[in-house]
Parts: structure tokens; sequence; C-alpha cells
């Protein structure tokens, strides 16, 4: 009975840390696209186009 008992728990637990995950999860994608959207209303950071960061073979 004890070890059926520690199962529920575990269970519970694991149940409620999944349920944590994802909450976070969404969170983290609810900003970053918030934070998307707010680039694109703002523009470019600076009017210079922007630049490969490695040099193009010759």
């Amino acid at each position: 009975m004890f070890a059926y008992e520690l199962q529920q728990i575990r269970s519970a637990e694991l149940i409620r840390e999944a349920a944590e995950y994802r909450i976070a999860r969404e969170a983290r994608r609810a900003g970053r696209e918030a934070s998307r959207q707010h680039d694109a209303e703002r523009g470019l950071h600076s009017p210079r186009p922007r630049r490969h960061r490695l040099a193009r073979p010759a």
C-alpha cells in the first residue's frame, strides 16, 4: 500500500512539473512573439543595411 501511495505522489509531482514547464514554454514563446512584433513596428535599429558576418570567398 505504501509503494502505491508513493507512486501516486510521484505521478502527481510529474504532472505538476509538466504543467509548469508547458506554461513557462508558452510564456517564452509569447515573449518572443511580442518582441518580434515590437521590432517589426520599430523598424531597423540603424539606417545602414545589414552586413554579412563572414567575408565572401574570392
